[in-house]
């Protein structure tokens, strides 16, 4: 029953883009070939009159989306965030994609709440909203709890929403399939890769268990950190298809009339909210990705404060480092060193120049660096590396690429705040400390304390595990022939030594 119902979905799919005028604006940002863009026309035009009008104010491409539903919305906000696929100009209009989508009925959202939680909301909950905002996948009401009387927020998952996404991801895979059949020469289309992608980031996100998890890592990253707050999870009023935390009173970061007016002061929230993100990314390496204007508030005390914890980002400890690395060679203009790092990790193929890597990357570092210092942009050098990079052969990263995404998104909230915020001047010192502590000779003992942790389990089995080595080598040659076994011993040595080694390091360490 499938086929046919993807069939139908991408000729209306195809006939809403004609009608908005936003098929070409799709097939110019994804460079397709002459034979998709047949294709894609031929679905579309004959049928036009089955495509959605959508809303005549939108640009072309957030018109076709939002006319076609929730699972296009969620999808053009997710290639929002891969330029590397999309492009630029598209990957900025789709940032600015709503998904404020008609409410459901508060009697609904009560029923999957008492269905989830297995107790009726008037049993949990002494007070329960209208909605006060409504997306593409739940919506949030405001709520008492009965038995402590905190003032919660309650996001509900919009009921039948896991069957419907399913329906238009299948369609989403067909359309790549059909791609790669058409267009195999179209490589940077990439579409099952990018399906597969959205695919995983949706499913993350119809599961709130998962959403509660990542909030709950994310408070504890930061919960020493200055200046900036999270709303706690009711563990025990949240569930797959529920999500409770406390509410957040703030004015919306956004609002510079009420920040004004409550006293606040934006150019310290403009340098705060960079240097957050910066070291969640850097020092954490787990980062909030949906950083816009509508998921942060500013508390009474002058506390910013995050939620909507649906998008993070991970980057994982040795390629922070690298890219650390490659942060503050650009910092000193040591652009041959950013290069020879790049070839150190890997990610540019060996057989390049690394002087004319160099010189290309100076070609990038210099014209951002002689900008005036309220127009530099991290998130725009950071944008210029990755195309050089990628024409040298490295690969796309996705982590990188989200990265990229969310420093250009604070960075427009910080400027929103303070249009004369220089960038790199409140980047640089958390750059600089991040290297500090994950590079150099304290980093080295902290590997080494890791390391013998490590060690420190297999401890009571190694004897055993070298004297097993050395009976099996035994069995196999000379008995006399003792030079056999040396680089056995040597190996058991050497675990030893660096196990001793690791535990000096962690006793110095403290």
């Amino acid at each position: 029953m499938r086929g046919p119902h993807n069939i139908i979905r991408l000729i209306r799919t195809g006939a809403t883009l004609e009608r908005t005028g936003a098929m070409n604006v799709v097939l110019d940002a994804f460079e397709a070939p002459r034979a998709l863009r047949f294709l894609a026309h031929g679905l579309g035009k004959p049928f036009m009159w089955l495509g959605y009008k959508g809303d005549p104010d939108m640009p072309p491409a957030t018109r076709a989306l939002t006319a076609l539903g929730p699972a296009y919305i969620k999808f053009g906000q997710v290639l929002s965030t891969r330029p590397d696929v999309v492009g630029d100009e598209l990957a900025v209009q789709l940032r600015v994609l709503q998904d404020k989508l008609p409410p459901f009925s508060v009697a609904l959202a009560e029923a999957e709440v008492a269905k989830e939680l297995g107790r009726p909301v008037s049993e949990l909950f002494s007070e329960f909203s209208e909605p006060i905002a409504a997306a593409s996948i739940a919506q949030v009401h405001r709520a008492k709890v009965v038995e402590t009387g905190q003032d919660v927020a309650v996001k509900v998952l919009r009921p039948g929403i896991e069957k419907a996404f399913r329906k238009d991801i299948d369609a989403f895979y067909l359309a790549a399939r059909v791609i790669d059949l058409f267009a195999p020469g179209a490589r940077r289309l990439r579409p099952m890769e990018v399906i597969a992608h959205f695919d995983g980031v949706v499913r993350g996100e119809l599961d709130l268990r998962l959403e509660s998890s990542a909030a709950s890592e994310f408070a504890a990253n930061t919960g020493d950190d200055e200046g900036f707050e999270l709303p706690p999870i009711i563990w025990n009023l949240s569930a797959r298809r529920v999500m409770t935390l406390g509410w957040a009173d703030g004015v919306s970061l956004g609002d510079n009339a009420a920040l004004d007016a409550a006293g606040h002061d934006r150019v310290a929230l403009s340098e705060r909210v960079l240097e957050l993100f910066l070291q969640h990314a850097l020092r954490d390496g787990y980062f909030h990705a949906d950083m816009h204007q509508g998921n942060l508030k500013v508390a009474p005390n002058g506390n910013i404060v995050a939620y909507d914890f649906g998008i993070m980002g991970h980057i994982d400890e040795y390629t922070r480092r690298v890219y650390a690395e490659i942060l503050f060679g650009f910092i000193r203009r040591d652009y041959k060193r950013v290069a020879e790092v790049h070839f150190e990790a890997g990610y540019v193929p060996a057989d390049r120049d690394v002087d004319e890597f160099a010189r290309a990357l100076r070609a990038v570092g210099e014209p951002i660096f002689g900008m005036d210092a309220t127009r530099i942009s991290m998130g725009r050098l950071l944008s210029y590396l990755f195309e050089v990079t990628e024409r040298f052969g490295m690969e796309t990263r996705t982590e990188l690429i989200l990265l990229q995404r969310t420093m250009v998104v604070v960075e427009g909230v910080a400027r929103s705040l303070n249009p004369q915020v220089n960038i790199w001047q409140v980047a640089r010192p958390v750059v600089e400390d991040y290297i500090k502590q994950s590079i150099g000779p304290r980093a080295v003992l902290t590997d080494m304390a890791k390391t013998a942790k490590v060690i420190a389990r297999f401890g009571p089995r190694l004897p055993g595990l070298v004297e097993a080595a050395l009976i099996r080598q035994a069995g196999t040659q000379d008995q006399g022939d003792r030079r056999s076994r040396w680089p056995l011993v040597a190996a058991g040595l050497a675990g030893v030594t660096l196990g001793v080694a690791g535990t000096l390091a962690a006793t110095l360490l403290g």
